[in-house]
Order: C-alpha cells, then structure tokens, then sequence
C-alpha cells in the first residue's frame, strides 16, 4: 500500500479535484493510531465528564462513526448550535488538559506525524488527506486542531493551521460549486467509476422499478453551515453533503449516463446498537436508466469493518431490499465491501490473529505484536474482520469474535 507521502503526491495541493483520489491510497494503521489515541483519551476523560466525552464522540467521530453537525447535536440534547459549540470547545480544552496529566507518550506518537518544525503547508496537506480518507469534513477545524495541540504545537499554532484547513475546504467546495453551476461536460472518469460498481450492488429477489423519494428524511440539519452544497444540473438544485466523498460520489451520480436521478438522504433507517436505539440516513437513493432503484450508503473504505457501521449497514440493507431496492456500499475506493470476501491475507497474520481472537478480545498491544511480526497492512486486517465476521471498535480498541453472526451488509 503507497505511504502517506505517496497519497500526498497524489492528492493535489489546492484540493480541488479530490473526487479523483482512490481512498485505498490513503488508509494506515498509522492514520488509525491517531485515532485510536483520542479515543482512549477521550475513555479517560469519560471517567469524569460522561456528557463531556460523549458530545467528542459524536462531534468528532471518534467511535467510528461519521461526524455529526452541531445541530444535530443539539437536537439531542435540546440544546441551541452555538450552546452546542460552546460545550465543545470547553470540552477539548479539557481533554487536552488530560493529554497532558497522561504523560509524554500521547505526544511523541503524535508529534512524530505532526511536526512542531514542519512547515504549514506540509501540514495543511496532510491533515486535509487525513480527513478526506476519514470521511470528516464536518469536524476538519476541531480534529486538526486536537491533533496539532497534541502533537505539541501552541494554541495559536494549531489555530492558525487548522484554520487554514477548513479555508481550503471552503474553497474547495465553492470552486466545485462555480465548475457545476457552468454544466461542464460529465468526465468519463466519473462515468467509467460508476459502471464499475454497478457489479457491487446487492439486489433483492425481486427488484422494483419505481420512483425515489423526492424529499430528504434528513431534515434537522439541513442548512447547517458546517455542510457544503452545490448545483447538480441532474436534479436541477443545490445539493447539500456532508464531506468532500460524499460530494464525490453526487458528482459521478451527476456525470453519469446510467443515472437517471437521484435524492440525498432519502429515508430514515432503524437500527439498535449494544442495547440501545438511533437512526441513520443513508447518502442517496439513485434511479437508474433501467427503472432500478439504489440506496447508497458512503463510508470510508478504512471504516467499513467498525461494529457500528456494520450494524448501521446491515439496518441499511434490509430496509432497501423491503422497498425492492438494491443496496450499495460506496467506499470511495474501486475496492468495495465484496471484494474484502476474496482480499488475501498473509497466512502468519491469519493465524496469529485467529489464535488471539480465539483467546478472547484482542487489545491494542495483541494487534501491535502481529504487526510487528507479519508486517500486517491495515486493508489486510479489514478483510481479516469481514471475513471472519469479527467485531472491530475503536473507542476503545476491541477485537473479538461476535456471539453470533453479523448479519449481512
């Protein structure tokens, strides 16, 4: 797998064209740590200020999940956005105050991907592939800031830096916006895409031609200024989304010749996680030229083995095959979710791993020591979980084997 300075190369520097970087390019076990690292800290903090640690989960995806807005946030807890912000940002000073009681550790691993003497530039560049591969747009400005002050940087450092972040995603997505408004000619990159992954969708039995929703079940957040929009000549109006892959996939929706129209956020679907219920929207519903219907769901290639995404696409799939849709898992990547079924593995990595789940739930340091022994790549793990349907969450690290069966996705 190319290294983080390969997927820099290939990610261009003004970020304007990020539909065309293949988010396979960009995952890590290192990327991971990052992540891993924050949750534990955030585990820790939890101790303390339970209601603290869960509004950084949900803000900053920490769990695994995406991103949530700090509307939708506040919907929850039936507070205002700005109330919601404040909370928040009193929230990551103090966990940064926790970072710093836990000791050295947290910084030397940070700060060997986030150096105090690199240059802004660098690390614009790599905070803005972290959070394209990580589908975390929504909370680019809060995570490159935690990552900076982490890793060492001052308070006005990793303002600075952060805020230089979002402004290129600001810009981004208005030049997007501007190049659409025009109704450039499709690319036949984004076509080609789309052809692809028709092979990937799970369809029903008995698939239904009929009509998609023409209204988004998404609707406490809709103007949230923390979403990008643009115009999609397709529909005919602004389209809002989440993050720069999100926005990928609208776009080859859009330039497609098999696409006859689409709808963002289309329904609501149930789902029950460890005990307890929430809802999810799914990106889009697509019909296409065939009078099929297709719900799709974005996640980030690097995430689709998490416990909660898989809970959430299971939810996912049975409700489109209800209405005789068929189902689709947009990974960013021309890897999707079955061909993890026949990804190999290295047969060292396999059988360490087995044996360790076999022993119980498999911590940070076990996955540590096979990687240091088998040279493990973080997509060869992925497909080590799908396969042996293993549960994977991140907040904190857990590896174990389920009590039964995760359903299908």
């Amino acid at each position: 797998m190319p290294t983080d300075s390969a997927a820099h190369k290939r990610s261009p520097d003004d970020h304007a064209d990020r539909h065309l970087f293949d988010l396979r390019e960009g995952i890590s076990f290192e990327l991971e740590e990052v992540n891993a690292v924050l949750a534990e800290l955030i585990a820790i903090h939890a101790d303390r200020r339970a209601k603290d640690a869960e509004l950084l989960t949900a803000r900053l995806g920490i769990g695994g999940a995406k991103p949530e807005t700090l509307t939708h946030i506040g919907t929850r807890y039936d507070l205002s956005r700005d109330r919601v912000r404040q909370l928040h940002t009193k929230a990551v000073a103090q966990l940064i105050h926790t970072a710093q009681q836990a000791g050295d550790h947290v910084t030397r691993m940070l700060s060997s991907r986030y150096p105090i003497d690199a240059r802004d530039r660098q690390l614009v560049r790599r905070l803005l592939v972290e959070t394209y591969v990580t589908d975390t747009d929504l909370a680019a400005t809060e995570l490159s800031y935690v990552k900076l002050r982490l890793a060492g940087h001052t308070g006005l450092d990793a303002r600075r830096i952060a805020g230089f972040v979002s402004q290129r995603i600001a810009a981004w997505q208005k030049k997007t916006n501007r190049r659409l408004a025009k109704l450039y000619d499709a690319e036949p990159s984004d076509t080609n895409q789309l052809s692809t992954w028709l092979g990937h969708i799970d369809w029903p039995e008995t698939p239904t031609v009929a009509t998609v929703p023409t209204s988004a079940a998404r609707t406490a957040d809709v103007d949230d200024d923390g979403r990008g929009r643009f115009y999609l000549d397709k529909v005919g109006r602004e389209v809002r989304f989440d993050s720069g892959l999100e926005a990928r996939l609208l776009w080859i929706l859009n330039t497609s010749d098999v696409v006859e129209t689409f709808q963002e956020y289309p329904v609501a679907v149930r789902y029950h996680l460890d005990g307890a219920e929430d809802w999810h929207c799914p990106s889009v519903v697509a019909r296409l030229t065939s009078g099929r219907v297709v719900l799709i769901d974005v996640e980030a290639l690097g995430h689709v083995g998490f416990h909660v995404n898989r809970v959430k696409a299971a939810a996912g799939r049975a409700a489109a095959h209800a209405k005789g849709w068929g189902w689709l898992i947009w990974t960013g990547s021309a890897i999707g979710v079955p061909d993890m079924s026949t990804h190999p593995v290295d047969s060292a990595s396999t059988r360490m791993l087995h044996g360790l789940v076999a022993r119980g739930p498999v911590r940070r340091d076990g996955l540590a020591a096979v990687r240091a022994q088998t040279g493990l790549e973080l997509l060869d793990f992925l497909a080590l979980v799908l396969q042996n349907d293993w549960r994977w969450d991140r907040a904190p690290f857990r590896l174990s084997a389920p009590p039964s069966p995760t359903p299908r996705m």
